[in-house]
């Protein structure tokens, strides 16, 4: 039985688990939010898709290689497929909280390559990251952090990240960049001489809340990482909420000096930057300290998106300067400002900001490059990208067979036929009771549902 003040900090973790559970639906929302209405069935089905994915395949193997009895210091090699039935409550408590937290670094990935990517090898990126990438150098960072396990080799080198600004947030950005060199920019992204084109937001208002959603989540992901409930969480919480909104003041005014208005989307990646740049060391600065970190996270993703643009990388919803450059600054500021006290490594202020600096890089090599390898592997196997016509059409339709109620039955089918290549329409609308009627001499088929699917006769045309 749990008792006393042990209790308090079950429930805690249990309560920052569902907090940090919330962050999906934020992700679901911004991501839907700012991207194209003709994907935005896709985009949400994707963060709930990756989520399921990722419980089974983090309970199966993912948990005991990242919190496992280490081997060296580079992975864990027990405590899969655990019974929580026999499991203590703590241990419960704690596997509930982590799953959530690699399930927000799986899910950063899902935003930045929407919009034109299969949902089948979506998920075979989510199962990579969930059983591979995240927990073999989330041992390295955090191995130790139950009581059962033994420490990885870079926290024992005093590498400190408390929350995740480099573990879960940096992990997420190099993968989704390695899968941007891989895909490419959707169509339409880039002119031909290389200037950026704007891609239109389908809902700025659902964007918004799910970046509130976030804030909210935000709380649980830093307050939880303390595994305990004591007097340190109302700083931990203060100087989450504090560096969040700095974050998104100083990327609205530098946004509005240089285009002269209050650009949304910058706004809400400011509030994000902010809060991943405070995760690594909320536990270990002081409020003023919190309020500059956030600062300098906010500025940073107005010009990460303009160097992303510079080197033609479309990233759909801003999540690399937002998770991987605002991650790596929150993780450099440990070393540069974190209480040496606190942060308990016995390291100088040089040697910390050396060891940080070194772990930077660490994620960046083993992240970045294994997944660039083993993706470029699974792309000639088995295509990452759609095909041209699909993503024309738009994955809802393409990828799910789903139209929604704004979209004209003659509306979508005139695009199928566009994307057929004859440039006129496939289909006529017959009917008071208006079924879809496709031209069969076009190939089209009809699916299990007996709902005519125009992309599967396109596949095989």
């Amino acid at each position: 039985m749990i008792q006393g003040g042990i209790a308090l900090d079950y429930l805690w973790i249990l309560l920052c688990s569902v907090l940090v559970f919330i962050m999906q639906a934020g992700f679901l929302c911004l991501e839907s939010g700012l991207t194209r209405r003709k994907n935005s069935v896709n985009v949400a089905v994707k963060n709930l898709a990756d989520l399921c994915v990722t419980v089974v395949v983090f309970w199966g193997v993912g948990f005991g290689i990242m919190f496992g009895a280490s081997h060296s210091g580079w992975f864990g090699t027990d405590r899969m497929f655990l019974d929580f039935s026999v499991e203590g409550g703590m241990v419960g408590a704690f596997f509930l909280f982590q799953i959530m937290v690699c399930a927000t670094s799986v899910t950063i990935i899902s935003g930045a390559v929407a919009e034109r990517i299969h949902l089948s090898s979506y998920l075979i990126i989510a199962l990579l990251v969930s059983g591979l990438i995240y927990p073999i150098f989330g041992h390295w960072a955090w191995g130790g952090r139950n009581a059962s396990g033994t420490s990885g080799w870079l926290n024992s080198m005093g590498f400190v990240d408390f929350a995740g600004s480099t573990v879960v947030h940096s992990v997420g950005g190099w993968i989704a960049l390695a899968v941007l060199f891989i895909i490419g920019p959707r169509r339409g992204r880039f002119a031909v001489d290389g200037t950026p084109q704007r891609m239109k937001p389908s809902n700025l208002p659902v964007a918004t809340l799910g970046t509130v959603l976030l804030f909210i989540g935000w709380l649980g992901f830093n307050g939880g990482s303390l595994l305990a409930l004591n007097n340190q969480v109302s700083t931990i919480l203060i100087n989450t909420v504090v560096a969040g909104s700095v974050g998104a003041v100083a990327a609205g005014l530098l946004g509005f000096g240089v285009q002269n208005r209050l650009n949304v989307r910058q706004f809400l990646n400011g509030a994000l930057a902010g809060l991943v740049a405070i995760t690594a060391s909320c536990f270990a600065v002081s409020t003023p300290i919190a309020s500059l970190i956030g600062l300098i996270g906010g500025m940073i993703v107005i010009g990460g998106e303009k160097l992303l643009e510079q080197l033609r990388i479309d990233d759909a919803v801003g999540a690399i300067p937002v998770h991987l450059a605002a991650g790596m600054w929150g993780t450099l500021a440990v070393g540069l400002y974190g209480n040496l006290e606190i942060l308990g490594t016995g390291l100088t202020r040089i040697e910390q900001v050396g060891v940080q600096l070194f772990g930077i890089v660490s994620c960046a090599v083993w992240a970045f490059g294994v997944a660039y390898v083993l993706l470029n592997v699974v792309d000639r196997a088995w295509p990452l990208r759609v095909p041209a016509a699909h993503e024309d059409l738009g994955l809802n339709l393409s990828e799910h067979g789903e139209i929604e109620d704004y979209e004209l039955p003659d509306d979508v089918l005139a695009k199928v036929g566009r994307a057929a290549g004859n440039g006129e329409p496939v289909a006529t609308r017959g009917g008071a009771g208006t079924a879809l009627s496709l031209n069969r001499e076009r190939n089209h088929k009809v699916d299990a549902h007996g709902w005519e699917n125009p992309v599967r006769g396109l596949a095989q045309s």
